[in-house]
């Protein structure tokens, strides 16, 4: 019995499998309807018997039903979002994260309607970028390639200018300017050459700002000048902005959009997201660019504050999510690369400020610092508030930056707290407080024309404390050490950066920016925004973290770089360089106007007046010699007598030659009295020559 039972068992199984076996083979087949076989020539079909007919309409049946089913699953396919689909050439039953990625965002948010270039929408991080992101890093998967180019803010503090271009579409991050080398005499400010956006303005649909700064905004005038585009920014960065447009009489045809973190724009076919940031100033953001290549994050200048004066915090969760998603290119803040640890808190200031004003209690307190930095003004008045004492301020930056604070709702003054510099002569020097521009030693500063006695309001004593509340800028050290040393010499008490925590900086340091590589670990690591030796130190960290050294790129200024979702190359260049600034000339200052500057200012001017007969070629009068910059004439007469001496001579040797050409004699004169006086002096001065014709 147990013998045929175990057979009968066996032969059960058998005909099971053989069931299942028949049965996988129809799934199949009914996976593959309507599909085209690979080979397409026809087949003719095998002769079935009678026996295997049950069989046929077994799987015919099943076959329907699968195609019932298939056909609701692609009903469903049809209604999502075609960007949901980017899976489609995959084989249907395989589930990826791309696929997997809309079930985790639909119920947190219906697929958003298409929008004009342009307009801002608010963005829910992950249904609008996710799927997107995902393309961007998938292996093999290149794309509509993306152009990155920077037109300043690399190799230099300032003018930061970059340029974000896909297909026929183009956009600009930030728009700043320089202040003038020691070697640019007369110049007030440098600005970014913007040949290269004039001429592609009929692709250009934008400029995003992501802070109120000079070296992020000051340019914006000399562009909307050349292309009128629409500008977007936060409330506190586009009221800075208003001003400099009204400066310039721009103010009533610029198209200004206000934003707020979490806010998408549309720039053609890329999109710009604001993800809120910490800076020495409100309202600042960094951008998200979202392109067909994948998304590329631009910080702007940041840093990490744990405790802000006012606002949020950084938000480190998006950043976070966009590491999840992907993140195929970082450019990020260079400033504070060379630095270790982390930037202090603003807060760390308020502290330092609360020492000093009980040291000075008895005293008038000056205090110069950003105009810019309104948490720290801010502190500033609160202590004030606290003390009973009343608050001046003085400076034209200084006035205006505070009254649009104010107007905006981000800077808080008590009524009756603010008192115009013409009436602190009213109150003890106990109970006034004078927030002044100046920090960096500037020539016409506030706080410049207070150490040199020219100040209108106030006149410097030894019942002042000073507080110059800024780090020099580089280049700036001189000018900063010269002001505070004509400040004690009017016997003020001093205080600055290095002898108190009076300052601290608003940009990252070297674990702040770890952090945040690390958070979004993006595929190309690029440094903005520093001298080359902060792109070095930059790039040389990002390294250090992980990040493959062929995937770091140091850019230069105009240099094209192309992304396409795989590989970072260099294309080529575009003119850029640096225009300079003279009141209201722009860019008639080039490099031989500075150049004879630069001569004058070094050697002096000699100027040789001479009158000849036309007719003869014959010296009639002269050539009498004007001196400036050079010699005092009348302490060096025998010098003068002996080059009036050599002009002289020159100009009858070209008679007797008969040169009657006025540049070849003009040349000789040059040429011989140079020689002359550089023998003499070890000096070059510019020698100009005047010659007048007479005609008898």
């Amino acid at each position: 019995m147990s013998v045929n039972l175990e057979e009968k068992i066996k032969k059960e199984n058998e005909q099971l499998q053989k069931s299942e076996s028949l049965l996988e083979k129809t799934v199949k087949k009914a996976m593959n309807f309507g599909r085209k076989p690979k080979n397409t020539q026809k087949k003719t079909a095998p002769k079935t018997s009678r026996q295997e007919m049950p069989e046929e309409k077994e799987a015919a049946i099943l076959k329907e039903t699968v195609k019932k089913e298939s056909s609701k699953e692609e009903s469903k396919k049809k209604s999502q979002p075609a960007k949901r689909s980017s899976n489609a050439k995959k084989a249907a039953g395989q589930k990826t994260k791309d696929q997997a990625a809309p079930k985790q965002t639909a119920a947190k948010k219906t697929p958003a309607k298409s929008q004009p270039t342009g307009e801002k929408t608010k963005s829910t991080a992950k249904s609008q970028t996710g799927t997107r992101t995902k393309k961007s890093t998938s292996k093999g998967a290149r794309r509509q390639p993306v152009r990155i180019i920077s037109l300043g803010g690399l190799g230099e503090i300032g003018k930061n200018v970059t340029v974000y271009e896909s297909g026929s579409d183009m956009f600009v991050v930030d728009c700043g300017l320089a202040f003038p080398e020691a070697d640019m005499p007369g110049v007030d400010s440098v600005i970014p050459d913007f040949t290269y956006l004039v001429k592609n303005k009929d692709k250009l649909r934008g400029v995003v700002i992501t802070h109120g700064h000079e070296d992020h905004i000051g340019s914006l005038p000399y562009l909307l000048k050349e292309v009128n585009v629409p500008l977007y920014g936060t409330r506190l960065t586009l009221g800075l902005v208003e001003g400099k447009l009204k400066e310039h009489g721009l103010l009533s045809r610029a198209k200004l959009n206000v934003i707020s973190p979490g806010d998408m724009v549309k720039m053609g076919c890329m999109s710009v997201e604001a993800i809120r940031v910490n800076h020495s100033i409100p309202d600042a953001v960094a951008f998200a660019v979202h392109t067909p290549a994948g998304v590329i994050v631009h910080t702007g200048d940041f840093k990490i504050d744990y405790n802000p004066i006012e606002g949020e915090v950084i938000d480190l969760g998006r950043f976070g999510e966009l590491g999840k998603q992907g993140v195929l290119a970082l450019l990020q803040d260079s400033t504070n690369a060379e630095k270790p640890g982390s930037t202090p808190s603003e807060s760390k200031v308020g502290e330092s400020f609360t020492t000093l004003f009980a040291r000075g209690e008895n005293k008038r307190i000056i205090v110069a610092s950003f105009s810019s930095n309104i948490h720290r003004i801010q502190q500033i008045v609160d202590l004030c508030d606290k003390l009973g004492r009343k608050v001046a301020v003085s400076g034209r930056s200084m006035i205006n930056v505070v009254a649009k604070a104010i107007e905006l709702g981000y800077l808080h003054v008590p009524d009756g707290l603010l008192i115009d510099i013409d009436a602190i002569r009213r109150y003890p020097d106990s109970k006034v407080t004078i927030i002044t521009t100046g920090s960096q030693g500037e020539p016409m500063s506030a706080l410049t024309r207070m150490a040199g006695g020219d100040h209108r309001q106030v006149q410097v004593t030894q019942n002042d404390l000073i507080i110059i509340s800024a780090t020099p800028i580089p280049g700036n050290e001189k000018l900063v050490g010269r002001v505070v040393n004509e400040l004690l010499k009017l016997g003020a008490d001093v205080v600055y950066e290095k002898m108190y925590e009076v300052h601290v900086s608003g940009h990252a340091c070297q674990d702040e920016l770890k952090l945040m590589m690390n958070l979004m670990r993006p595929k190309f690591f690029i440094p903005v925004h520093g001298e080359y030796k902060h792109l070095r130190k930059h790039a040389n960290l990002a390294i250090s973290m992980g990040i493959p050294e062929s995937n770091v790129h140091i850019s230069q200024i105009g240099e094209v770089m192309e992304l396409d979702g795989e590989t970072l190359k260099v294309t080529g260049t575009v003119p850029a360089g640096q225009v300079l600034v003279d009141g209201l000339g722009v860019g008639d200052v080039g490099s031989i106007v500075l150049r004879d500057r630069k001569h004058l200012a070094e050697d002096g001017l000699i100027i040789l007046v001479a009158a000849i007969d036309g007719n003869t070629g014959a010296l009639l009068s002269g050539p009498d010699i004007v001196s400036r910059g050079f010699v005092y004439v009348r302490e060096a007469e025998d010098l003068m007598n002996e080059t009036r001496r050599i002009a002289r001579k020159a100009i009858e040797e070209c008679r007797a030659g008969n040169i009657r050409e006025w540049g070849t004699i003009k040349n000789r004169l040059r040429d011989d009295v140079g020689s002359f006086l550089f023998q003499k002096t070890r000096r070059s001065p510019m020698i100009l020559p005047i010659i007048q014709e007479i005609r008898q």
